[in-house]
């Protein structure tokens, strides 16, 4: 049987049926195919999977196999549409190698409207006006899921979330404060009434103050969520500097509070200090133990009551679903509003099949994606509503 080479890093491997060629070069156009197939394959998992590959090698079709699952595989729907790639992809690198890795076109967007001046617009094939479209990089990255992006992308993010509003609708208190109409203000009004003998010639009213309403932002930082964590930290950012009465926590193995961390202007520096801050990065995640803490420690306290509570998670829980549903419980008689937001939710054909996903579920009042920059937006709507009479489960 005819071999061939497939090299990873400084020393080759050997594999059936063809000549040399690159293991990275596999591993990225096998990603091209699980993400034509569906699957969300951002460059961070072809990175881990072409590690994967260098250590297991790829003489045996088995530990390829097992490798690709445990990399890019994060939710039950993804195993169907795994197993169908995977085995047309390597039964066709069995039969013949992979082509050079073509060169990417050369792809200029116009960063002007979509529709040409009407000096630019060109006569068609019968002599009418023909309409030139162009695409707005705006609007596509607007749509473009998060763990695609690129580090320009996340930049020209940091600028679109500055104009994001993440602050919840003013709620009514039961102090009252002088407005020009409402109830009577006895009080004021007999004291004006000094100034014209006796006489009431003006009333004087008061009315219920308004209060902004609290938003807690919870965010789910374990290895299950890192092609959207970068994005939804900077959302969190976003929230921070708003100026509203918000508070952020990042969620893994621990509870951490990054409210202070996340206060600076800059959106690098408070990534980075963030980062700093969190030390269970792309860990497990044991959702019912952190909610206990947070109720606890914070929200039993003070800080959930009445507040919008927003959960940025996929739900996979390794730990006891008993301890979330009872969490759960506790945070939806101290919250106004739950809000629980999954980047998976966006996927064709998505079933709330994770554990913990299915335990929270029933305790939320509103249930949203969270994959892209437009998503975002309705989750900030969202939370602006929160004042407004409930709705049931979205």
């Amino acid at each position: 049987m005819r071999r061939h080479e497939i090299t990873t890093g400084n020393h080759t491997q050997k594999h059936r049926n063809g000549p040399v060629y690159r293991a990275d070069r596999a591993a990225v156009a096998f990603g091209r195919v699980l993400r034509r197939s569906g699957m969300r394959v951002g460059s961070d998992r072809i990175l881990e999977f072409i590690r994967a590959l260098e250590a297991v090698g790829l003489s045996e079709r088995s530990d390829v196999y097992w490798a690709g699952r445990a990399v890019f595989c994060s939710r039950h729907e993804d195993l169907k549409l795994y197993d169908a790639a995977f085995q047309a992809f390597w039964d066709e690198l069995d039969r013949e190698p992979l082509p050079p890795q073509p060169k990417d076109p050369d792809v200029r967007l116009e960063l002007d409207s979509v529709m040409p001046p009407k000096e630019q617009v060109e006569a068609d094939e019968a002599g009418e006006e023909a309409v030139k479209m162009r695409y707005s990089p705006i609007e596509l990255l607007r749509a473009k899921d998060f763990s695609l992006y690129t580090d320009e992308e996340f930049g020209e993010l940091n600028r679109l979330l500055a104009r994001l509003d993440v602050s919840g609708e003013p709620r009514v208190t039961r102090r009252l404060q002088a407005a020009r109409r409402g109830l009577i203000d006895h009080r004021r009004t007999l004291r004006e009434s000094l100034r014209s003998g006796g006489e009431p010639v003006r009333h004087r009213f008061r009315d219920n103050r308004l209060k902004p309403r609290r938003v807690i932002l919870l965010c789910d930082i374990s290895g299950s969520m890192a092609g959207y964590s970068r994005a939804l930290l900077r959302f969190l950012h976003a929230g921070v500097i708003s100026g509203g009465k918000l508070e952020a926590f990042a969620m893994g193995t621990r509870l951490t509070r990054l409210t202070r961390e996340l206060a600076s202007k800059d959106p690098d520096r408070a990534l980075r200090e963030a980062s700093e801050a969190v030390l269970d990065w792309s860990g497990g995640t044991r959702l019912g133990d952190v909610m206990k803490e947070f109720v606890d420690r914070w929200g039993q306290r003070g800080m959930a009551r009445g507040a919008v509570v927003v959960i940025l998670s996929d739900g996979w829980d390794r730990g006891d679903l008993g301890v979330l549903a009872e969490q759960m419980r506790r945070l939806k008689r101290l919250a106004y509003r739950i809000i629980w937001v999954n980047p998976l939710k966006a996927a064709t054909g998505y079933e709330p099949l994770a554990g913990g996903m299915a335990t929270a579920l029933p305790y939320l009042d509103v249930f949203l994606a969270g994959n892209n920059f437009d998503s975002l937006e309705e989750l900030a709507e969202a939370i602006a509503r929160a004042a407004k009479k409930k709705p049931g489960p979205a």
